[in-house]
Formats: structure tokens, C-alpha cells, sequence
């Protein structure tokens, strides 16, 4: 039972006229019958919570992270009394659900649908709690509450803000694959065309029978490389964790969010890119245990961001054996190896180096790693002592980083490390040079 502001009032007002009109035990006595005999007629008046039916309209709903999405509470009376109230329909706080409380009126044996706005402000699958009715009676005064579990979910999935660069890339994609007036100098593996000679072809590509029967020098054009497998691996574990700063990958505040995020956002726009390239992308995620995994999808991009939207961070070192071997596994043919991983040096020593070499000699591998803008902003700082010392100490991290991409260069890793905001453009820019140069 709960009662409203109007018993309050109730109350303030028996009291008051108790002190100035009947001030004796009697009329206080009577005042509070008179209290508990409303509050009772309410009771016994309103509507039953329990005799309602809460059903939801849709088991799941599926949202973007930053997007809103509806979810509808269907609430029927079977009963032969109205039920007027308030509903609150509550989910979890990272759901962002609005309004909290709604007004509720279903008359006998009718039903009313009750829709609840959802921002959530997490990746993954979340649960509603649980829905509280409040029946009011005809005074207002008390009501009768209930509160039961109704199932719903949502699905909340990466935010791609990174498909802002998707236009642009397709561009160049469509350059690299002939459909625009502009030849590409490089190598494919697929024999195109013959053209005359300009300034600043490669001279490799002459095609000396053609030229001695021409008067001029002619070459061979190439198509780039299509029907190429690219696979994209998450490194899930410890080091994927660590909070970053970044615009588009945690919102428009600039809050800090885990490296791993960074990393979905950029798998995300190399899977439409290399989809729309002809190639066949698949996923891994693995820390100790592989997490999440898409093989053969006819388009990778919605069955990525559906297993995607639950990954999270691992508290644990990855088991780089593990990721090798089931790369290996997954990847029979030579094929294009995206792995999202730290850069840190005792991560990369101890984990990643020692599995190189079976990596490399069947694939070409790309290691993508996320920056730490904190890191960059205080290498800059000059202003105090406090400044000096924290720049310095950013130096030296720049310079381990640095060591750490040179030493994967010179086994033939191809690596990327870029700030949050600017590791999606960086490794489908990757992607498109590779592919140029017929090296997928």
C-alpha cells in the first residue's frame, strides 16, 4: 500500500482542525477514524496491480549505442474494475530510460500500451527490472502496489561512428577496380588492359612485344585483387581494457573508453570496405577463450556488429598461441590478417613475437594498435616543472611505442598505430594500399 500527498494534506488539515475546533482526545480520535476509513474505501476501491497482465510487445529490441530505440509494456485488465495509476517500467541506469513513471488508466477488459524510450549509454545485451503498478483509489488518498518481473531485452551494438569515412574509401576503392577515369599505377594479379606509356608509370610494367609494335612505349594495366580473404582479429584480453580518450569511438563529450572499442569501430568500416571490394571478411575474438567468431557471412558488416555488441574486455593475458593457431585454423589460404592488439613492449615480447613466424610465412599480417592521447598531450606539455617531468616520461613511453613498431617492421609486419579517432581511416587506408600494390 503507498499513500499520496493528498493524505498528507489530509492529515495536516485533521490536525489543524483538531487544535483549533476540537482540541480533546475525542476529536483527535475521530479525525483518525475518519483517516483510516477513507484510506480503507480507497484500498478496497482501487483497481488490483495483480490482476493485471504486463506482456511485452517485443522480446528484443536492437539499438545503436547513442541511438534511442522504443520498447512498448502492454498492460491488460481483465478485470471488471479500473485500474487508474502510474506505471514505472524500469530498466537498468546505462539503458538511459525515460520517462521513469507514466500515467496509467485501462478501464474493464480493455488494454493500454505503454512505451518507455531507451539511450543506452553501453555496448551489449541488457535486461529490464522489474514493473511497478500503483492503483489509486477514487479519493486519492492510498493505492495498491505490485511490482512483478516482465522480461525485455536490448541489444545494443557498436556505434560504427566511424561510417563517416566510408564514402570517401569507396571512392578509392572504386578507382582501384577501374570504374572511374583514373589508371592505377601498381601491381595486381589480374591482366586489364594495354596502354600507352606516361610519365611516372613503372617502367616494369612495359610490355616490350606490344611496344616494338607500336610507336610509342605501351603497358600493362592490372585489376586489383578481388575474392581475397581478410580476417579480422580482436585481441579481447588485459591489454584492450586500458581507457582512452576519443571522440568518435566514446562520444561526442570525450569521455574515456576501453582501447577495445576503438579497435570494433575500425573492424567495422574495414569489413564495408572490404565487403564492397570484392573480398570475403570474416571475425575473431580472442583473449583465453575465443569470444565471438563469423565465418562465410554473406555480409559481414550486421553479422560483425551482432556479435560484436556483447564483446567486452577481459581482465587477462591473451593466449597468443591460441589466437595463432586458430588464425591458422580459420585461414587455410593465404589471406589478409588484421589483428587489433596492444602495443606495449613486454605485451608484444612475450606474446606476439614468438607466434610471428608461423603467421607470416602463410599470411600477410597488419597489427593495429590503439594510441593513448594522454600520452601525446603531455609529451607537449612545457608549462611547470610538473609538466617537464610528465613530458618526459610520455617521451620515453613515444620511444619504447616506437622501438616496439620497428622491431614488428622488420620481421614484415605492416602496422598501424594511430590515436582513437583516426585508427579506422588509418587501417581501411592500409587496406587500400595493400590492395593496390596486389599484396592482399
Amino acid at each position: 500500500m503507498a499513500v499520496s500527498g493528498r493524505f498528507v494534506l489530509a492529515v495536516v488539515a485533521g490536525a489543524l482542525v483538531v487544535a483549533l475546533l476540537v482540541p480533546s482526545l475525542a476529536g483527535a480520535l475521530g479525525i483518525v477514524a475518519a483517516l483510516l476509513v477513507a484510506v480503507v474505501i480507497d484500498v478496497t476501491r482501487a483497481g488490483s496491480p495483480a490482476a493485471l497482465r504486463l506482456e511485452r510487445a517485443e522480446d528484443l529490441v536492437q539499438v545503436r549505442l547513442g541511438e534511442e530505440v522504443a520498447t512498448t509494456l502492454v498492460v491488460v485488465n481483465p478485470s471488471r474494475r479500473r485500474v487508474t495509476g502510474v506505471v514505472r517500467d524500469a530498466w537498468p541506469p546505462s539503458c538511459g530510460a525515460r520517462p521513469d513513471r507514466q500515467a496509467l488508466d485501462v478501464p474493464a477488459r480493455q488494454r493500454r500500451r505503454i512505451t518507455t524510450t531507451l539511450v543506452p549509454g553501453r555496448r551489449g545485451e541488457h535486461a529490464s527490472a522489474v514493473v511497478t503498478v500503483r492503483a489509486w483509489g477514487p479519493l486519492g488518498l492510498a493505492a495498491r502496489q505490485g511490482s512483478r518481473a516482465v522480461v525485455g531485452r536490448v541489444r545494443v551494438l557498436p556505434e560504427f561512428a566511424s561510417r563517416r569515412h566510408l564514402p570517401s574509401r569507396l571512392a578509392r576503392l572504386r578507382e582501384l577496380d577501374g570504374r572511374r577515369a583514373v589508371q592505377v599505377r601498381g601491381a595486381g594479379t589480374e591482366f586489364d588492359s594495354l596502354r600507352e606509356y606516361v610519365d611516372g608509370d613503372d617502367v616494369r610494367s612495359i610490355d616490350w612485344r606490344a611496344s616494338a609494335r607500336s610507336s610509342s612505349p605501351v603497358v600493362r594495366t592490372w585489376r586489383p585483387e578481388r575474392d581475397r580473404h581478410v580476417l579480422v582479429v580482436l585481441d579481447t584480453g588485459r591489454t584492450s581494457a586500458g581507457l582512452v580518450g576519443a571522440g568518435a569511438a566514446t562520444g561526442e563529450d570525450g569521455t574515456e573508453a576501453p582501447r577495445l572499442d576503438a579497435a570494433l569501430d575500425a573492424a567495422l568500416l574495414l569489413a564495408a570496405l572490404a565487403h564492397r571490394g570484392g573480398d570475403r571478411v570474416d571475425l575473431l575474438a580472442v583473449d583465453r577463450a575465443v569470444r565471438a567468431s563469423v565465418v562465410g557471412a554473406r555480409d559481414p558488416l550486421p553479422a560483425m556488429t551482432a556479435a560484436l555488441a556483447s564483446v567486452e574486455p577481459v581482465l587477462v593475458e591473451t593466449d597468443m598461441r591460441l589466437l595463432a593457431a586458430t588464425v591458422l585454423t580459420r585461414a587455410s589460404r593465404r589471406s589478409l590478417v588484421v589483428l587489433f592488439t596492444g602495443l606495449d613492449d613486454a605485451a608484444v615480447a612475450e606474446g606476439l613475437e614468438p607466434v610471428l613466424g608461423p603467421l607470416l610465412r602463410r599470411h600477410t599480417l597488419v597489427v593495429a594498435g590503439v594510441a593513448d592521447p594522454v600520452v601525446a598531450s603531455l609529451a607537449a606539455g612545457r608549462g611547470s616543472g610538473e609538466a617537464v617531468y610528465g613530458a618526459a616520461a610520455a617521451t620515453v613511453a613515444a620511444e619504447e611505442r616506437r622501438a616496439v613498431v620497428g622491431r614488428l617492421q622488420r620481421r614484415g609486419v605492416e602496422v598501424v598505430d594511430a590515436l582513437p579517432d583516426e585508427l579506422a581511416p588509418a587501417v581501411a587506408d592500409r587496406y587500400l594500399a595493400l590492395k593496390a600494390r596486389g599484396r592482399l
